[in-house]
């Protein structure tokens, strides 16, 4: 697929067969595996993979350090972060530079859902099918299969319909 208009695929990007990528969008150093679908406005930095089949909803930012495995949902707006202690400058005044923090990988395992405006800070695996309540501030790792919400993310309980 070509790159389409208004949108920044840099020539180190490793695309998949049949992903689709929206306008609007930033992709540098990272891979798009096979039949992904990537929204307006979303970035994807060096370093993040994403699986097969994997939907990325608008105005989402998917950091360095992130791994998206196979058919995962990403509602709008979703936030991940990498950095447990973010600073702009050293001790010394200086702007920070790579060597001067640590990127800290988070794992979205197979088909878990993430929706709209979830924050996932750095460090969490969140587990194969979970589904992250919209709003959410995921802090610590979410167990396979379990539904949590909440600032911070905690589990909630579901009735059967």
């Amino acid at each position: 697929m070509g790159t389409p208009e208004y949108s920044r695929i840099a020539p180190d990007v490793k695309l998949g067969a049949n992903v689709k990528v929206y306008a609007f969008v930033n992709l540098y150093g990272c891979e798009v595996d096979d039949e992904s679908r990537i929204g307006t406005f979303v970035e994807i930095q060096k370093g993040a993979k994403i699986g097969k089949r994997v939907k990325i909803s608008s105005h989402s930012f998917i950091c360095e350090g992130v791994t998206i495995e196979d058919e995962v949902f990403i509602g709008h707006g979703v936030m991940f972060i990498n950095d447990k202690y973010p600073r702009a400058t050293t001790e010394g005044g200086s702007l920070q530079s790579e060597a001067d923090w640590v990127c800290v990988p988070t794992v979205v395992k197979k088909r878990a859902s993430i929706g709209s405006n979830a924050t996932i800070l750095c460090g969490v695996t969140i587990g194969e099918g979970a589904l992250i309540g919209t709003g959410s501030v995921v802090t610590r790792d979410v167990p396979a299969g379990a539904v949590v919400a909440g600032n911070p993310a905690r589990p909630i309980s579901v009735k059967e319909v």
